[in-house]
């Protein structure tokens, strides 16, 4: 999600300057590659790119291909294949083991809607759908599209495998006949980005809002005092919300991507707020302090009749933080956000050398 913000900032940075600009997107990978289908990058007629469609490797001879399509105002499908040792013979060094298949679209004003559809997709706190057609011949490609983009009599054959993407949670490729011949298409399903209410607005809350931002997170910092909880301190932060814990939580939003991180260092300020979050479906809460500092707030909450079911105690994680051995505000930043990203995703965290299937999940 981070890349498809950075791409629509440099998009509106390029159309104010007057620049031409073409999108490459990996669209299909066979093997082993650094970026999977659906890794994006934005080329401007001055050579200048944001995001990345490899480790490096690529490109290089991507900035060219990217310049072609440019020139050409016509939609190019570039295969790389990182399975030839011989990489002089492809002009560009390959580090990886597989075939990837990169479209390139020159992007203008006859087509600017697709960068509207990337904003609707980051502004929306609900999965989204992007269809990429290309012809695997070299033929008519059909480029990027919201679902709401592609013609009625291939919405048809095209319905069962968009619900199929929503309801397994997973991207899927297939190849459909059209007018123009057949088209693959890779029907990419997108999340919405993490979004991290962090309850709080000390110093030490500084680099965890920093690294949630870094990541491609919402942020949302919460507190009471106004001499914290302002722009001069935290200006970036999509969101600032002052004032106490009731009335806080009329201005926040929760969904199955939302965590919530107390860290006021103010007990009573705390305990209001877990008492508000009792009434929210949070996957992810934590507490920072000590494991008898989370067991004196459950059993203030229980006097006072506060309950949390089962499954809320389980989103509860108090200690916050993954043990990574943490001990500055920056290294306390990355266990937390560690932890909320393995929870969020469903993740057991683990070294990757001990894994005995791909990194990735096939796409």
């Amino acid at each position: 999600m981070k890349e498809l913000g950075d791409i629509v900032k440099a998009y509106e940075r390029a159309k104010l300057s007057g620049l031409k600009m073409a999108l490459a997107t990996v669209v299909s990978v066979d093997g082993s590659s650094y970026r999977r289908p659906g890794a994006r990058m934005l080329v401007t007629e001055d050579g200048q790119f944001t995001g990345a469609i490899s480790g490096g490797c690529l490109e290089g001879d991507a900035l060219r291909k990217a310049a072609l399509a440019i020139t050409q105002g016509k939609k190019k499908l570039v295969v790389y294949d990182t399975t030839d040792e011989d990489d002089a013979k492809l002009g560009v060094q390959l580090g990886c083991n597989g075939i990837v298949r990169i479209l390139f679209e020159p992007i203008d004003k006859s087509n600017d809607l697709l960068i509207e559809s990337f904003k609707k997709i980051i502004d929306s706190r609900e999965p989204s759908i992007l269809v990429t057609g290309y012809h695997p011949d070299h033929g008519i490609h059909w480029g990027t599209l919201l679902t709401q983009a592609i013609q009625e009599k291939y919405i048809k054959q095209l319905s069962p495998i968009l619900d199929n993407v929503l309801a397994y949670k997973k991207s899927e490729h297939l190849i459909i006949a059209t007018d123009e011949g057949n088209q693959a298409l890779f029907v990419e399903y997108i999340i919405p980005a993490i979004s991290l209410i962090i309850v709080g607005a000390g110093n030490d809350i500084m680099p965890l809002e920093n690294m949630a931002r870094l990541i491609g997170w919402s942020t949302t910092v919460v507190d009471g005092r106004p001499t914290h909880a302002n722009s001069l301190r935290f200006g970036q932060a999509n969101k600032i919300v002052l004032g106490k814990p009731a009335e806080a939580m009329q201005q926040l939003l929760f969904d199955d991507r939302t965590a919530v991180v107390l860290m006021t260092h103010n007990y009573n300020y705390d305990f209001a707020m877990l008492s508000e979050l009792a009434n929210a479906n949070v996957p992810y809460i934590g507490l920072l302090g000590p494991a008898a500092k989370r067991e004196r707030l459950f059993n203030d909450l229980a006097d006072n009749g506060i309950h949390f079911t089962d499954v809320q105690l389980k989103n509860i994680y108090g200690p916050t933080g993954l043990d990574l051995g943490a001990e500055t505000s920056s290294e306390i930043a990355l266990s937390v956000c560690s932890e909320i990203m393995a929870v969020i995703e469903g993740k057991l965290p683990q070294h990757l050398r001990l894994k005995t299937t791909p990194i990735h999940a096939s796409i």
